[in-house]
């Protein structure tokens, strides 16, 4: 119980400031608006993989842009009364869910967009929407805990793109997989299996996260 109202304190306090600055959502939604922007001037019309693999980029690089500063910013003062105050799980679930939320928004906001500019070849559309917000968590899930680890050092620019890569790869694969069945008319059945993996690569970030933050948090 404890856990839980410290997390939903985190996560409020985190709704409130970004309400209030608007830093994190502003720049996401100046970033996909532009960007699909400058694509339909560019393109006009898009073939079908040319429209996934546009969204995965953007969705990909706004998660990042997303997640960058979850723990830079709980430093010095700020980082050891948290310390005080929290458990390092209710830290990490509160970034976590935070983030996920961001990325949500995003990834509905990207679909509308490029629905509106770029059409919508996606045959299945419930499909879609569980693929890409599947996705869009756990883009936000693995670049929080690599954002965690990434705080933790002096150029943690550099360091998170080091660590993200490699971790981030069998995600993309299993989505761009995915997003290219669902393009077409097809039931669950047919992406079932890589579906799972791709929520059993999410479970295993989330475990792991919180077996090896606790240490970080210490340190």
């Amino acid at each position: 119980m404890k856990l839980i109202q410290s997390v939903w304190f985190l996560v409020r306090k985190d709704l409130l400031l970004e309400w209030r600055e608007k830093n994190a959502l502003s720049a996401i939604v100046l970033y996909v608006l532009s960007t699909a922007f400058v694509i339909y001037e560019i393109f006009i019309s898009t073939e079908a993989a040319v429209w996934l693999a546009l969204y995965w980029v953007i969705t990909l690089f706004a998660s990042v842009n997303a997640a960058a500063k979850s723990f830079i910013q709980e430093q010095g003062n700020t980082r050891l009364y948290y310390y005080q105050l929290v458990s390092p799980q209710a830290m990490l679930i509160s970034k976590m869910l935070f983030n996920s939320l961001l990325m949500l928004v995003l990834a509905l906001l990207s679909t509308l967009v490029f629905a509106l500019l770029l059409g919508f070849p996606v045959q299945s559309t419930g499909l879609w929407f569980i693929v890409s917000l599947t996705g869009a968590v756990g883009l936000a899930l693995t670049f929080t805990m690599i954002s965690a680890i990434a705080a933790k050092a002096k150029n943690s620019g550099v360091l998170m793109t080091i660590l993200g890569l490699p971790v981030i790869i069998p995600q993309v694969l299993l989505l761009v997989k995915l997003s290219k069945v669902v393009l077409l008319n097809v039931s669950f059945i047919f992406i079932r299996s890589d579906f799972i993996g791709l929520v059993a690569i999410d479970v295993v970030v989330v475990a792991v996260s919180l077996v090896f933050f606790p240490f970080l948090w210490k340190d």
